[in-house]
């Protein structure tokens, strides 16, 4: 499993259960670029010059084997003075989470779908978008 080592991530025999967690982490993160991988080819298709990634599994961890250590999201290991410089380039910041909740307003009305969610082209079991799946007393 990948640990902190000296200073630099590397590659560590550990405990099964912690070997195990790690593993199912790896798994996901697999999976995860899997799909990373087809949304940037959709992103390739339509001729935007972009492709997403996924950081680094060292990157902004509060729990396990990197929550004591800062890295950016390619997995490179910072000191704290050099995080607190560079975390607005990672991370979003209070204007973004403003924004971000602004766009996020409920919509409660019948048939109606908030402006943050496409609506489906049909409904469950074909039923119309309107249908009352869920009786509210």
């Amino acid at each position: 499993m990948l640990r902190l080592i000296d200073g630099k991530i590397q590659n560590e025999d550990s405990p099964a259960l912690s070997a195990l967690n790690m593993r199912l982490r790896d798994d996901y993160v697999v999976d995860c670029n899997a799909g990373v991988g087809r949304w940037n080819k959709v992103i390739e298709q339509i001729g935007i010059p972009f492709q997403m990634k996924l950081p680094h599994v060292a990157f902004h961890r509060h729990i396990g084997e990197f929550s004591s250590i800062k890295a950016d999201v390619a997995g490179n290991v910072l000191g704290d003075a050099a995080w607190e410089k560079r975390r607005g380039e990672f991370l979003p910041s209070d204007s973004d989470r403003d924004f971000i909740e602004s766009l996020m307003k409920p919509q409660t009305e019948l048939g109606k779908f908030a402006s943050w969610i496409a609506p489906p082209k049909v409904g469950i079991d074909n039923k119309p978008g309107e249908f009352e799946y869920v009786k509210i007393a």
